[in-house]
């Protein structure tokens, strides 16, 4: 049996990552792949072009790593772990990152390209006493902000809830205060235990 129509058996003949039926090939799962099955998977066209070119990457896509991410298959466990690290800056790829669990030996496979390692000159995002904000953390405002265009004011100690950071931005952040979705600057925030 080719590797091809294992692929197929295995995944029903649907992408294994999003479920699409069309345009399916198999991908071997890099740094290393001998080739075989246990080493590849079963993508779209538009799942592969996405991984491999991280500009076209469209974060709705994804979504479908909801689903994905519960695979038994250990190498779409991998590619859900590194798409879903390429994107936690969105905010709903951290929750899931949360509850995604890689033994040691998959997680250092996943890692093996460098996905999720972060570089030198890339946005930190910083609360006002120094500590590194992720997204998905929860932070405390210290001061009293004016909300433009909102009409209210976002009291000092209200807490922030599953923040997303603005990617090309280290003094914003993004959160809900009064059922309102604000940027507010990192500044005027502390990072919550």
């Amino acid at each position: 049996m080719t590797i091809e129509k294992e692929l197929q058996t295995r995944s029903e003949s649907k992408c294994e990552l999003c479920s699409a039926t069309d345009n399916l090939a198999v991908y071997e799962v890099p740094p290393s792949s001998d080739g075989s099955a246990d080493q590849c998977i079963l993508v779209c066209d538009s799942c592969r072009e996405q991984i491999e070119e991280p500009e076209k990457v469209d974060a709705n896509h994804w979504r479908c790593l909801n689903d994905s991410m519960w695979s038994q298959v250990p190498t779409v466990q991998i590619m859900a772990w590194r798409m879903l690290t390429r994107l936690r800056s969105e905010g709903w790829p951290q929750d899931l990152l949360d509850m995604l669990y890689l033994d040691d030996e998959l997680l250092a496979w996943a890692k093996a390209t460098g996905e999720g390692e972060s570089d030198e000159g890339s946005v930190r995002h910083l609360d006002s006493n120094g500590a590194l904000l992720e997204a998905g953390d929860t932070v405390t405002l210290i001061k009293d902000l004016d909300v433009k265009g909102a009409n209210f004011t976002a009291k000092r100690g209200t807490a922030v809830r599953g923040i997303s950071l603005v990617p090309d931005n280290a003094e914003q952040i993004e959160g809900r205060v009064n059922g309102q979705h604000i940027v507010i600057l990192t500044k005027f925030v502390k990072k919550s235990k």
